[in-house]
């Protein structure tokens, strides 16, 4: 199973004036997803049977500790997404939501991490892990198709299929280059972000950013409840 997945909806939103806002292109980890709501099964079980089974104060304490992490568990691997649009970029991060246009963004790049640059600010994308197996997997399948003569999708016996990208000047090399998931995604954003280049008479609009309260809000209700509880207790 491929750890992330991009995503192409049939829709599009829509931005000021009319105009498209957000295209088909939604990246987000399908290794982080599966693994967020397999945690909040498990927290909802073991946390709901304390609530409804527990005597004295351990309902109280299972429901706090619930507050505190369903949406933290939420934030760090259902919530991460980027959604790529024709005009800008919008980053939904665990805690934040940064949307801003083509022409400011500086830099995407990638090598532990991926990070976008506009200005002097930096942004973590978490919706793009960067995987150092993949990016090996991605490079030896392509070596091998090169000795071969072949192409790195005839290449034989292998279950996983990279993506490659689909111009040399996303980082192909005669369009036989093999490329992780990841890496893939990060040449897509620079092509958008290549199409955009700021203006000198006209600067770029400044990051728009919004605090994700809907997930700060009830993990600090759930943190000070839990700690109350604790520190009250006998």
């Amino acid at each position: 199973m491929r750890s992330s997945n991009q995503e192409r909806s049939g829709g599009t939103g829509t931005a000021d004036g009319g105009q498209p806002g957000y295209a088909d292109r939604v990246y987000r980890s399908a290794a982080g997803v599966i693994g967020g709501v397999l945690l909040l099964v498990v927290a909802g079980w073991l946390g709901g049977d304390a609530v409804v089974r527990g005597s004295g104060r351990t309902p109280w304490l299972a429901a706090a500790a619930l507050l505190l992490v369903v949406p933290l568990v939420v934030a760090f691997t259902v919530r991460p997404a980027v959604y790529a649009g024709a005009e800008r970029i919008r980053i939904r991060n665990p805690f934040r939501t940064v949307t801003l246009p083509w022409s400011a963004v500086d830099q995407v790049r990638s090598s532990y991490s991926t990070e976008l640059f506009a200005a002097d600010r930096k942004f973590q994308l978490w919706a793009i892990p960067v995987s150092i197996r993949a990016r090996k997997r991605a490079v030896r399948q392509t070596n091998r198709a090169r000795a071969a003569g072949d192409e790195p999708y005839g290449t034989q016996g292998l279950r996983r299929r990279p993506n490659r990208p689909s111009h040399p000047a996303l980082g192909g090399s005669g369009g036989d280059t093999v490329l992780s998931w990841a890496d893939q995604a990060v040449a897509e954003l620079r092509e958008l972000a290549g199409q955009h280049p700021a203006t000198d008479d006209q600067p770029p609009a400044a990051p728009r950013v919004r605090w994700s309260y809907e997930v700060i809000v009830p993990a600090a209700v759930g943190a000070v409840a839990l700690l109350v509880l604790l520190a009250t207790g006998g």
